[in-house]
């Protein structure tokens, strides 16, 4: 049987990072993968997908440390953003950040998620470690077999020091450990795809906080191999699901013309829509992150409102506190697989993640209420926010991921210092 230091379970961005920063720790791994790695040089030109993520400047930290970032770079449609403007429907409150004023060049990047997951499969191309694709885990041993073993399908059995479960929301491992968690759906449904408007997305991140749910418009880059352009945005709509599925059923002129008048022209008319897709929106978080030997990151640990872009991010922060964890556990001789060093993992994510959750649960009921009263205190909010810079630029730099104390991956590359 293979026994390797740490099996972790998912090759998708979380699972990807997470493989990469401990093989360069000098762990023996094993990354398990239920369908194929990708590490083709750019998505097929013509294809779309769907999903897009808002890479904070912490999670670019994490891509550049493990040396992913330069890919990512080259590849297509990968798409700074200077300014987010957001506004509610029902009144006159406005939020307006830009770059400028934390003296950045950019707040973030809104790049596919294809593309994020197919640099950090080119990456590990070039590393030394075991990958078992098309793999499907139907068994695990429990806290008190030590090292754990993994059962796939085919009969086939591995035994890991730790097993770390990067498998997503309906996570396997999750289940299989018997870790329990607290989640509900949303009564919305998030729709999501591609569209193209007739005014230039300015490199901005647009948000606008309707009657019935929340319609944001992301700025995208074209395809390397076509012509530049700035007219495309992701869009994600939350609605009602009955709603969701009506407007994606409609005959596209129809779609583009409802989106136009949802999104009040702001960017001009929407004149092209790729493909739509209804996401069920559900918020879940699991009550711990560890077991003797065990571990839960990213999605498989909890899955958030998309309301602000951070469920990645949230994601790339475990890999980072993992890793350095695990690093200091193995420098110091401790067991790495012990519930004492997990528990250090734990206590350095849990916290963070219930704030965020807490914090996007509460913005998601406060724009989800129309009373005349609450309404009034939320524009009214909006707008003492928008005049008052401290507070503000709080805002900014919790949502970029700076101004906080970070684990050293996730912290800004240090210079290499020329010894001659």
């Amino acid at each position: 049987m293979s026994q390797f230091d740490i099996a972790i379970v998912g090759a998708g961005m979380v699972g990807a990072s997470l493989a990469c920063g401990l093989i360069d720790a000098g762990f023996k791994v094993a990354l398990i993968e239920s369908g194929e790695l990708n590490p083709s040089q750019n998505w097929p030109l013509g294809q779309v997908d769907a999903r897009v993520s808002a890479l904070s400047l912490a999670s670019e930290n994490l891509l550049k440390n493990l040396n992913v970032w330069p890919i990512l770079a080259n590849m297509a449609r990968f798409q700074a953003y200077s300014a987010m403007h957001v506004w509610d429907a029902c009144g006159t409150g406005r939020l307006h950040f830009t770059a400028a004023e934390q003296h950045l060049p950019y707040l973030g990047h809104i790049v596919e998620n294809c593309t994020i997951t197919s640099a950090l499969h080119q990456t590990l191309a070039h590393k030394q470690y075991q990958l078992f694709e098309h793999s499907q885990i139907v068994d695990m041993t429990s806290q008190e077999i030590s090292p754990r073993r993994l059962t796939f399908a085919s009969g086939e059995q591995i035994s890991a020091s730790i097993v770390v479960g990067a498998d997503g929301a309906n996570s396997k491992i999750r289940q299989l450990a018997g870790l329990p968690t607290r989640e509900w759906d949303y009564p919305h449904h998030a729709l999501v795809t591609r569209v193209k408007v007739t005014k230039a997305h300015e490199n901005t991140a647009w948000q606008r906080f309707t009657e019935d749910g929340i319609l944001a418009f992301l700025p995208l880059s074209t395809a390397a191999e076509e012509s530049p352009d700035n007219h495309y945005c992701s869009i994600v709509w939350s609605r009602p699901k009955a709603q969701a599925e009506a407007m994606q059923q409609l005959p596209e002129n129809d779609f583009c013309h409802a989106l136009s008048r949802a999104f009040e022209g702001q960017l001009g008319a929407v004149i092209e829509t790729d493909q739509r897709h209804v996401i069920p929106l559900r918020q879940r978080h699991a009550k711990r992150y560890v077991q003797e030997g065990l571990v839960l990151v990213g999605d498989a640990a909890h899955t958030i409102h998309p309301l602000a872009g951070q469920g990645v991010n949230l994601g790339f922060l475990d890999v980072s506190a993992l890793v350095e964890t695990l690093k200091q556990a193995q420098q110091q001789g401790h067991d790495i697989s012990s519930l004492k060093v997990l528990e250090n993992y734990q206590s350095l994510r849990r916290g963070d993640n219930l704030r965020m959750m807490s914090l996007m649960e509460s913005f998601s009921r406060l724009f989800g209420n129309q009373h005349p009263m609450l309404s009034l205190l939320r524009n009214t909010g909006m707008n003492w926010v928008q005049r008052l810079s401290p507070i503000k630029q709080h805002l900014a730099q919790q949502a970029m991921g700076v101004g906080v104390h970070l684990p050293p991956l996730s912290q800004a590359p240090q210079p290499i210092k020329n010894t001659l």
